[in-house]
C-alpha cells in the first residue's frame, strides 16, 4: 500500500533521524506525556478531538505517527483501520508497542516519499510532523491522491510564532518571553529541540494555508489551539502562562 523510494543522501538532521537517538526518545515521551505541563494535552490534542468528529468506519492514515498514542483512541472509537508511518525506527518500535492487541499497523517510512493508491483512506491526520518537512507541496498531493472523495486532512505543525522566534539561551527553563524575527524569511532553521539539535521548516500561516488550496484541499477549518481550561486541573498559573502565545496551528482541508 505504501510505497518508499531510494533513501536520499545525508543532509540535516530532520524528524526521523533526530528521534532515533535514545535520550531525544526519553525526553519525547517524558515531555509528550506530561499531563498538564505538556501543551500537547492542553492545547492541541483537544483541538484536535474537536475537529475530529467521530472516526466510526474510517480509514486513518496517521503521517508521522510517534507512539501512535492516537491510533489506540481511533481504534476505540470505531474508526475501521488504522496505519501509522514514521520516518523514525524508535518511533515506530514504540508505536508497534502502544497499539500491541489492537488491528493498528505501523511502518517505517518518510513522509516525503509515502504514496499510496486513490481511494486508501477517508482520513488523514498528522500531528506535529509536517514542520519537519522541506517539500510540503509534494506531501500535500500524495494525500491528495490518497484520499477518497470527500476525505479529510487533519494536521498540526509547531505555531509559525514559535518556528520563526529567536534561540534561548537556557531552553531548560520554562520560557517567559517569546521574540518573533524575520517572520516572512521562510525555510529551514536549526532548533534546540529536547537537549539537541533539529531542522524545522518555518512558514508563515499564510503559506500552509496556500499550500492546501495548492494541492486542491477546500480550507475547512483554521485554528491556534487555545488552551483548554478543563485540563489543567486547577493550575491557574500554567493556564495563564499557556494563554501568552500559540504554540500549535491546525488546518483542515477536504478533498472534493
Amino acid at each position: 500500500m505504501i510505497t518508499s523510494h531510494s533513501a536520499e543522501e545525508p543532509g540535516p538532521v530532520r524528524g526521523g533521524a533526530f528521534y532515533d537517538a535514545p535520550q531525544v526518545m526519553e525526553r519525547y515521551l517524558q515531555h509528550r506525556h506530561s499531563g498538564v505541563h505538556s501543551p500537547n494535552h492542553v492545547m492541541e490534542e483537544p483541538a484536535l478531538l474537536d475537529e475530529l468528529g467521530s472516526p466510526t468506519g474510517l480509514r486513518v492514515l496517521d503521517l508521522g505517527c510517534g507512539d501512535a498514542s492516537i491510533g489506540r483512541k481511533l481504534l476505540a472509537a470505531g474508526c475501521r483501520s488504522y496505519f501509522g508511518i514514521d520516518g523514525s525506527t524508535e518511533m515506530t518500535r514504540v508505536a508497534r508497542a502502544t497499539l500491541a492487541g489492537s488491528s493498528g499497523r505501523v511502518e517505517t517510512v518518510d513522509i516525503e516519499t509515502f504514496s499510496a493508491p486513490p481511494n486508501t483512506f477517508d482520513l488523514i491526520i498528522s500531528r506535529l510532523a509536517l514542520h519537519y518537512v522541506d517539500d510540503l507541496d509534494s506531501v500535500l498531493s500524495a494525500c491528495w491522491r490518497s484520499l477518497s472523495p470527500g476525505g479529510r486532512l487533519l494536521i498540526t505543525v509547531v505555531h509559525p510564532v514559535i518556528t520563526s522566534h529567536e534561540a534561548r539561551s537556557s531552553p531548560e527553563q520554562a520560557r517567559t518571553n517569546w521574540v518573533v524575527d524575520d517572520y516572512f524569511q521562510t525555510g529551514a532553521r536549526q532548533r534546540n529541540w529536547l537537549g539537541d539539535t533539529v531542522t524545522w521548516y518555518h512558514r508563515t500561516i499564510e503559506d500552509y494555508v496556500t499550500a492546501l488550496t495548492r494541492a486542491d484541499f477546500a480550507l475547512a477549518s483554521l485554528r491556534e489551539c487555545a488552551p483548554r481550561h478543563d485540563r489543567f486541573d486547577g493550575d491557574m498559573a500554567e493556564l495563564a502562562r499557556r494563554r501568552r502565545v500559540p504554540l500549535f496551528l491546525l488546518l483542515t482541508g477536504s478533498r472534493a
